[in-house]
């Protein structure tokens, strides 16, 4: 499977919403996420990794800060709270979910 980054984001934009699943593949799910303004997502039931496609910002995990900018790698296990602050307008990412509910153990 290859899905490069602008069609992800032109289906998108097309969709109308600020995510959109692209895949699945057993408990492995990738999407594209692009808030409008603000980042208003819940702590989610599965560990999920993010890859940042464009645009910079801060990112709150648990708590604790770190500046992004494309290329950069997130992980956040399963209920972390987590959200993305001051972030340009361009700011687009890959969220990857995969394991199960509750997250996977260490």
């Amino acid at each position: 499977m290859h899905q490069p980054a602008e069609q992800a984001l032109r289906q998108l934009q097309a969709s109308g919403k600020e995510f959109l699943e692209l895949f699945g593949y057993g408990t492995l799910s990738l999407e594209v996420y692009k808030p409008v303004g603000q980042d208003r997502q819940l702590p989610h039931e599965r560990d999920e990794v993010y890859f940042i496609i464009s645009g910079s910002g801060i990112f709150d995990l648990a708590g604790t800060t770190y500046p992004f900018r494309p290329g950069d790698f997130f992980f956040v296990p399963a209920r972390a709270q987590h959200r993305f602050q001051q972030f340009t307008d361009d700011f687009a990412t890959w969220v990857i979910f995969y394991g199960p509910e509750g997250g996977e153990a260490p």
